[in-house]
């Protein structure tokens, strides 16, 4: 592991410390934890994104998408990506 030093406001620090003593782990798990879900939750952030702008490129000829008509099969398709994935829905 490295070691490095970050600063945190008051705030910050006691909902960590407030984590770590529920979970009855180190003030360090709950930050490395923290740091992890980061990257998966910025994935997320995209991968919707692009979802989202090839439904608006799906038009037809008068511009209209189907998505109103095909919503829950869209979602279901996302879910099960991330589930594919193995991660889940926060």
């Amino acid at each position: 592991m490295i070691r490095t030093q970050i600063q945190l406001t008051e705030a910050q620090a006691a909902k960590l410390r407030r984590i770590a003593t529920e979970r009855g782990v180190s003030l360090a798990q709950v930050i490395r934890e923290a740091v992890d879900r980061l990257p998966e939750r910025d994935e997320r952030a995209e991968r919707w994104a692009r979802a989202l702008a090839v439904l608006g490129a799906g038009r037809d000829v008068e511009g209209r998408t189907d998505v109103s008509v095909r919503h829950d099969e869209y979602l279901a398709e996302a879910i099960e990506a991330d589930l594919r994935r193995g991660r889940r829905r926060t």
